[in-house]
């Protein structure tokens, strides 16, 4: 008898819609993340926020900073766990090379925008990011209600 292979998951463990509202993305990289066992086991469970996530460029290397991974009751109970530690992102020289630049010279912040699968390692979208004033959030916000309206209109017309 063999055992039926559970269908893969969606790749996406969580997105950070707050940056999309709060900033102007710029470029974007794809970063791996070191993790312990029990985060891996709360991330698939779906236990993680990323709303003040930021990334820190530090004497040559990128933290995450603000994500916390809540973890699950039966999965930690031999040691401490932290949920809002401060976890190492895995880049290449030019990547960093490229983040160190942007983010001291031109002003930039480096924001995280999303965690996914990539087969069965867990990979961080990580951005460079201008601020957005309260004007053009407000201006985001009319152009998706007008888009809304439009999709309205061409349902009901058609």
């Amino acid at each position: 008898m063999t055992k039926k292979k559970p269908k893969p998951q969606s790749g996406t463990i969580a997105l950070n819609r707050k940056a999309k509202h709060d900033y102007f993305l710029e470029d974007k990289f794809e970063a791996g993340v070191v993790l312990m066992g029990w985060e891996i086991k709360s991330l698939r469970a779906g236990r993680i926020n990323l709303t003040d996530t930021y990334v820190l460029l530090q004497n040559g290397e990128a933290w995450l900073i603000g994500t916390n991974i809540s973890p699950l009751p039966t999965a930690s109970t031999h040691f401490v766990t932290e949920p809002a530690r401060t976890r190492k992102l895995l880049l290449n020289r030019r990547e960093l090379d490229k983040l160190e630049a942007g983010v001291n010279q031109k002003g930039y912040t480096c924001v995280c925008t999303a965690l996914y699968w990539k087969n069965h390692l867990v990979k961080c979208e990580i951005a460079l990011a201008k601020g957005k004033a309260t004007f053009d959030k407000r201006h985001d916000e009319k152009e998706r209600d007008w888009d809304r309206q439009k999709q309205r209109i061409m349902r009901h017309s058609a």
